[in-house]
């Protein structure tokens, strides 16, 4: 699974909502504008090129943001994950201890998944509530 860094996704997102350029191919006013914008990013950081139907996105702003949103998604990540592995390469090892947290337990995976999703869900939960969230509770209403 490919992480896709949320800064990109949203900070290209509310440049695309705070500009005209942006918001000019926009061919839904609305809660489904934004879906559409989120989408956008989020699969061009993922590298995956699909688009949500209905965003005239064919202009110099798009492929240009869009083109952008690619290349940071795919090979900023990669680069700091280098970095990452380089740095804990340069590590001195130190022997376990009192202090030492077990990582190879049951319990460690269960609170690291569970923070990471709860991060997750913090990072994206205002720009999904203001678009798609927002879209289906509409849909009932």
């Amino acid at each position: 699974m490919h992480h896709h860094p949320p800064l990109l996704i949203l900070s290209f997102s509310a440049l695309a909502v705070a500009t005209a350029a942006g918001r000019a191919v926009i061919s839904n006013e609305g809660f489904h504008g934004l879906s559409q914008i989120l989408y956008e990013y989020a699969s061009s950081a993922a590298n995956t090129g699909s688009g949500f139907e209905g965003l005239a996105d064919n202009t110099l702003f798009w492929n240009i943001t869009t083109g952008l949103a690619m290349f940071f998604g795919r090979y900023l990540s990669i680069v700091i994950q280098l970095a990452i592995v380089g740095s804990l390469m340069k590590k001195n090892y130190v022997g376990e201890s009192a202090g030492t947290l077990k990582t190879s337990t049951i319990s460690f995976a269960v609170i690291l998944v569970f923070v990471v999703y709860i991060f997750a869900a913090l990072t994206f939960f205002p720009a999904l509530a203001l678009g798609p969230i927002a879209e289906h509770l509409t849909l009932w209403g």
